[in-house]
């Protein structure tokens, strides 16, 4: 949700479209700096978050963050701009930061892997509580994290902290090559991911159609139901009891115009939403009823 107008009018927003968890950007996905939030501000949003019963919430870093990078001024950019993304999140109470593994931009990729654990470790150990949450990708150009074993790499490299965890995005998967809209492609994804990484690494989910077939290792974004996944993945995911209690956030296209303060209710967040809610199967005390 947008947090034009205020971080918590992003809460607001959240319950005009019935959301039950939410994801944010706490400061321009396009910057490494951004406006200091100031005390009234991170207190009105945690009381609007509780009183809604919304969780959990999440923050997404900046796009700039490369922790992959190589020593110099973009590595040192990175780590003070993600530092700042955890002070944020720390402060407004959030489970998380999701973040973009990173870019190798010199040697192999194995050297760049080991990269971003000596800065995960880093950032872990300089404060706070709040967990990092590595997005897996689509893989486009050096882009890292598009395979399990990458995810896992990193993570055996962190000794296994408990602060960081793995956020899988439906549309990245199908980019990256691992089928999920075949039966048989949905069982053997999971049980690899179960095998390498396992599912109590596992915090979140991005629900996202894509414009793109598989294995195109490109990142497009498509509405639910009308990307090249269908409706049958997100069907077996939202009724998957492995999946139960995790947050499942939407990162399709808005429904256009430029955001504003005002509340209102986004006619593609809503038909996403709608589709989505649709596809839960009822409990069996619903269906006795």
């Amino acid at each position: 949700m947008s947090v034009a107008g205020g971080l918590p009018r992003a809460v607001d927003r959240a319950v005009a479209h019935r959301c039950q968890a939410l994801q944010i950007f706490t400061k321009n996905a396009n910057q490494w700096r951004g406006r200091s939030v100031g005390r009234t501000e991170i207190q009105e949003f945690r009381a609007k978050v509780r009183a809604a019963r919304i969780g959990p919430v999440v923050s997404h870093a900046s796009y700039l963050i490369n922790l992959a990078a190589s020593p110099g001024v973009l590595r040192r950019h990175s780590l003070e701009a993600m530092d700042d993304e955890i002070e944020r999140a720390e402060a407004l109470g959030l489970l998380g930061v999701v973040l973009h593994p990173g870019c190798h931009t010199a040697g192999e990729p194995a050297g760049a892997l080991a990269l971003v654990a000596e800065a995960l470790l880093e950032l872990v150990r300089r404060r706070g509580s709040t967990m990092i949450l590595l997005e897996h990708t689509a893989g486009q150009g050096t882009a890292l994290g598009a395979t399990f074993e990458q995810l896992a790499s990193i993570l055996a490299m962190t000794g296994g902290h408990k602060r960081v965890g793995v956020c899988l995005d439906t549309c990245h998967l199908m980019a990256s090559g691992y089928d999920i809209v075949s039966h048989e492609g949905y069982a053997a994804t999971f049980e690899q991911f179960e095998r390498l990484i396992g599912f109590d690494r596992l915090k979140a989910f991005h629900l996202n159609d894509s414009k793109r077939p598989l294995g195109s290792r490109v990142d497009r974004h498509e509405h639910i139901g009308r990307g090249f996944l269908g409706l049958d993945p997100f069907r077996r995911i939202v009724n998957d009891r492995r999946f139960k209690e995790l947050p499942m956030l939407l990162e399709t296209p808005k429904g256009g115009g430029r955001a504003t303060g005002a509340i209102t209710v986004d006619p593609q967040d809503k038909r996403n939403l709608d589709t989505l809610r649709g596809l839960l199967k009822p409990t069996r005390a619903q269906a006795r009823r």
